[in-house]
């Protein structure tokens, strides 16, 4: 690999010298005596809530007083346990297998567990105690803030076990479904395949594998992806040992949790995103009346390949060339063009993406140990984003980089906010990411001089429809038939593969030579054992975003403010709330995304005629 092409090593020193270092140590030190404090605080508490729902605001100031306290140290500590949690995380996506970062996290479960034990009479104090009792709660101004995460976790009040039972569940999960996505991070960090580069076979890390489906020379991406699959396969029983149990866990608590009314599978997804059923439901709906549309996109991105359909290996690929010169991006390109297309926007966000690529916060090395992907993630002392990814020049590293650096800036923009208020949905999360790209794109289409120019640059923008409204669909459709089947019993690898195939088939139809079948093995967003169904915030935030950015223009001087007060909202509101107030639409109905969609179709049928011209 060209070192002026790939990207820098991030600097975390910052924050930790090393995983050993006294800073370090200092903060578990502090952690743990903040968790003192908290559990010298909590009998109060928990002398409550046998009769926390007959309590009255006027005759229960001690435990109102009890858990106000309690919240102030929980800021306090979790700081301090997420940012060597951060730490140690950041350490192992660039080597999966760093002795001391593994050693780390290992020591930080114990802190975990606790921290979530003291919380549980807190949290169930405030689940069950009446209105006025948690109005009074929130009458300090320090506390206040909390406001809408407090209303919003009293929504799934009725689920709430016993305290016992919630402390079991917490202390049991870390050896239980957190161990299974630890084993899989495990695994893909560490795992190899064979690959056939050019005329010879080559052992390679996933990263770097998947790195080669990003090449030009479809044989290249198909070896690559025969490689990855193959790889998979040979750990196909540990995966479906990880997906059951981790999915098990889930049916299983959701049975126990079930005391009042039934909870669903969906339940906890959708309340994680802050929002409504009938959200997703209005989202799905008009996703699906689009697929004859995405599945156009698609067919004429095989067609400048020269092909009737395109492969699963070309998911990533870059556009073929039709003239246009092709060369990697050096890092440094990047940025600078990234910059001007942010600057475009407001001078602001040009600034902030130079001012992170000088603090080097962005990891975008070539190396066989680190684990595939891209995402950005955030120090909670010192309130700066870093963004890792494997960058090689390509111009979808590009987009990627423009992403996650959308991620920074909308962490960047609310920084000064409490801590409370900066924890977003997974849904709106991916609204500054997708305004990123999409802002990123369309400024470099306009500086386009060619056909050939012109193709190169859109094939990145009608790549994501596919991608968005076929591919997640597809992702969604498949985890829904998977929990549907596993209530009853665990499912083979072969089952698995069947269950993705049948996704595949059912979005792409047509469009797609074959299907993906080892992706639910290869796919990391299955395994995440915090949070279950991470492929409808990733739609969600795509047509979310663009009903943003349809907005730019007609706002003027105006778009800006309002756009980082829309950011700066998605912590201390519901997605519905949200549009409603800084776009003036309602989520739950189909018309506001079929109108976004029904704007993507002139591009779709610009990309065909171009197509047209060029295969003529």
């Amino acid at each position: 690999m060209n070192s002026a092409v790939a990207g820098p090593a991030w600097d975390l020193s910052t924050e930790y010298r090393s995983t050993e270092a006294p800073e370090l140590e200092a903060d578990l030190v502090a952690l743990g005596e903040l968790l003192d404090e908290m559990a010298a605080i909590n009998p109060t508490l928990v002398a409550a809530l046998p009769r926390a729902h007959e309590l009255r605001a006027d005759d229960a100031e001690d435990a109102i007083s009890a858990a106000q306290h309690v919240y102030r140290l929980s800021e306090r500590a979790s700081r301090l346990l997420r940012n060597p949690l951060t730490y140690a995380s950041c350490l192992l996506s660039v080597n999966a297998q760093d002795d001391g970062a593994q050693a780390l996290q290992g020591r930080l479960q114990k802190y975990q567990k606790r921290y979530g034990d003291l919380l549980e009479p807190w949290s169930q104090f405030l689940d069950l105690a009446p209105d006025d009792v948690v109005e009074k709660y929130l009458s300090d101004p320090e506390v206040a803030a909390s406001a809408f995460l407090v209303w919003h976790g009293r929504e799934r009040r009725h689920e709430l076990l016993s305290l016992a039972e919630e402390s079991l569940v917490n202390g049991l999960s870390q050896d239980g479904i957190h161990a299974w996505g630890r084993l899989y991070d495990q695994l893909s960090g560490t795992m190899t395949c064979e690959v056939l580069v050019g005329n010879e076979h080559q052992t390679l890390g996933m990263a770097e594998a998947s790195g080669l489906m990003q090449k030009s020379d479809e044989r290249q991406r198909r070896a690559a992806w025969l490689g990855i699959n193959a790889a998979w396969r040979g750990q196909a029983e540990s995966c479906a040992a990880a997906i059951n149990a981790i999915a098990g866990w889930r049916l299983e608590l959701n049975r126990k949790r079930s005391t009042k009314r039934p909870v669903h599978f969906l339940d906890a997804p959708v309340h994680a995103n802050r929002i409504a059923r009938g959200t997703l439901d209005a989202l799905l709906d008009a996703t699906a009346a689009a697929r004859p549309l995405a599945r156009r996109a698609a067919k004429a991105m095989a067609r400048a390949s020269g092909r009737d359909a395109l492969g699963p290996w070309d998911v990533r690929a870059p556009a073929p060339n039709f003239g246009a010169e092709e060369r990697p991006m050096r890092f440094e390109e990047a940025i600078d063009s990234i910059a001007g297309a942010y600057g475009a926007v407001h001078p602001d966000m040009g600034e902030f993406v130079h001012m992170v690529s000088r603090n080097r916060w962005i990891e975008g090395t070539v190396s066989s140990h680190k684990r595939p992907g891209a995402y950005c993630t955030g120090f909670a002392k010192s309130k700066t984003p870093r963004v890792y990814m494997t960058y090689q020049g390509s111009p979808t590293d590009v987009i990627t980089l423009a992403h996650e650096l959308g991620h920074a800036f909308h962490s960047w923009v609310m920084r000064d906010l409490p801590d409370c208020q900066r924890s977003y949905g997974m849904s709106l999360a991916e609204t500054a990411s997708t305004f990123g790209e999409t802002t990123v794109r369309d400024t470099l289409l306009a500086k386009a001089d060619s056909d050939a120019a012109r193709f190169a640059i859109m094939w990145e923008e009608i790549s994501s429809i596919p991608s968005f409204l076929l591919n997640i669909p597809a992702r969604f459709a498949f985890e829904k038939a998977f929990y549907e089947r596993r209530d009853a019993r665990p499912l083979r690898p072969r089952e698995l593969e069947t269950l993705m195939a049948e996704a595949w088939q059912a979005w792409y139809g047509d469009a797609m030579s074959e299907p993906d079948p080892m992706f639910w093995a290869s796919k990391l967003h299955f395994y995440i054992s915090g949070l279950s169904f991470y492929n409808f915030p990733y739609l969600f935030g795509y047509l979310f975003s663009l009903g943003v950015y349809l907005r730019k223009d007609d706002a003027g001087s105006e778009f800006y403010p309002r756009y980082v007060a829309l950011l700066r909202d998605t912590g201390r509101m519901s997605a519905e709330r949200l549009a409603e107030q800084h776009l003036d639409a309602k989520l739950d109905g189909a018309e506001f995304w079929r109108d976004i969609i029904d704007k993507l179709e002139p591009r779709v049928a610009a990309f065909e005629a171009l197509v047209d011209r060029l295969v003529a």
